[in-house]
């Protein structure tokens, strides 16, 4: 059994977006542990024979090793708490989409006020496209990825100061 880092990633994009808490794939030359737990996205621990590495064609452009946030500079605001602002987290692995089209304003920026229950950015996964809605009413103050950037189950997606 082979499988290349495109299927392993679909693999685990399906995985987070059900109940499944573990899954063991086996064979002579291949073995995937993937577990699921409570602040964890997927934890895999695979033991993979040289052929099947070898069988693989170029795996470093389609699987990064690290994401290292963004630095972006912060706007200029007057002194808020940021202890009550709420985060807006990704409920699955996916890419980050801050806008419906490539030629389209975005969903929202910093600053700008939100209700609950409005579109604050989009998520794709496996081909589809999730519309991300706000869970509390009050005003964007932080915008944590770059449109198109990947992101992980629970990463922070933005951070909202709620009233």
């Amino acid at each position: 059994m082979s499988i290349n880092f495109q299927e392993l990633r679909d693999l685990l994009g399906a995985i987070s977006q059900t109940d499944i808490t573990e899954l063991v794939l086996k064979n002579n030359d291949f073995e995937l542990t993937v577990r699921k737990d409570k602040g964890f996205t997927a934890a895999a621990q695979t033991a993979v024979s040289p052929q099947i590495i070898d069988a693989v064609p170029n795996p470093a452009p389609t699987v990064p090793t690290a994401i290292t946030p963004p630095t972006a500079e912060a706007p200029a605001a007057p002194a808020v708490d940021d202890k009550k602002w709420v985060d807006v987290t990704s409920p699955m692995v996916g890419t980050f989409y801050s806008a419906p089209a490539p030629d389209e304003d975005p969903f929202v920026g910093v600053g700008d006020r939100v209700t609950k229950g409005d579109t604050v950015c989009i998520i794709e996964a496996m081909k589809l496209m999730n519309e991300i809605e706000g869970e509390v009413t009050g005003q964007i103050m932080e915008i944590a990825v770059e449109n198109g950037e990947p992101v992980e189950f629970g990463q922070v997606l933005m951070r909202v100061n709620p009233g």
